[in-house]
């Protein structure tokens, strides 16, 4: 369910249990505008359910503050690290319990899809992908650390795929899946 205001507003994760970055993108016609980043960080010492629930906190609070229309949260790949991919598994989980419990539209674009959006390619470098996200959103500097940039540009990429679908079904075509 979208609010009601004449722009789209769109939480981006890069997903992590000791980093989690978020970025709100909103958009106004073509116009793409940062409207908050950060970083969620846990304390690397304490278990695993006590980090999920500070992610699911922070994340609370920031839902509350930003209200946003729609998530975006990249798809992961890994690998080899299996003991990393199992906890970031969970704190995705965690980023996705938020989304249902408010209805919002959930969008999951892998890295390449990511990086083709925000740089035009999909085995764009993560220089260059920090670059463009500072371009596109006239930032005065480099979002820090990276988790920052990345989330903002999977925001970014969230609000592309979200209207490129609503153009197809607008056009009487299917979405692909």
């Amino acid at each position: 369910m979208l609010a009601d205001r004449s722009s789209i507003r769109c939480l981006g994760i890069d997903p992590g249990i000791g980093r989690m970055g978020f970025g709100v993108v909103a958009q106004t016609g073509s116009t793409l505008t940062a409207v908050e980043y950060g970083c969620i960080e846990t304390p690397p010492g304490d278990p695993l359910p006590r980090r999920l629930l500070c992610l699911f906190s922070s994340l609370e609070e920031i839902f509350h503050r930003v209200s946003p229309d729609l998530l975006a949260v990249e798809r992961l790949y890994f690998g080899r690290n299996t003991t990393t991919a199992e906890a970031v598994w969970q704190a995705r989980g965690v980023v996705l319990l938020q989304a249902a419990q408010r209805g919002l539209e959930v969008y999951q674009p892998k890295p390449a899809e990511v990086k083709m959006a925000v740089a035009g390619n999909g085995n764009a470098t993560k220089a260059q992908v920090q670059r463009m996200v500072c371009e596109i959103l006239r930032l005065p500097a480099l979002p820090r650390p990276d988790d920052v940039s990345d989330a903002l540009a999977i925001a970014m990429t969230g609000l592309a795929i979200r209207s490129v679908q609503s153009r197809l079904n607008t056009a009487g075509g299917r979405a692909p899946c």
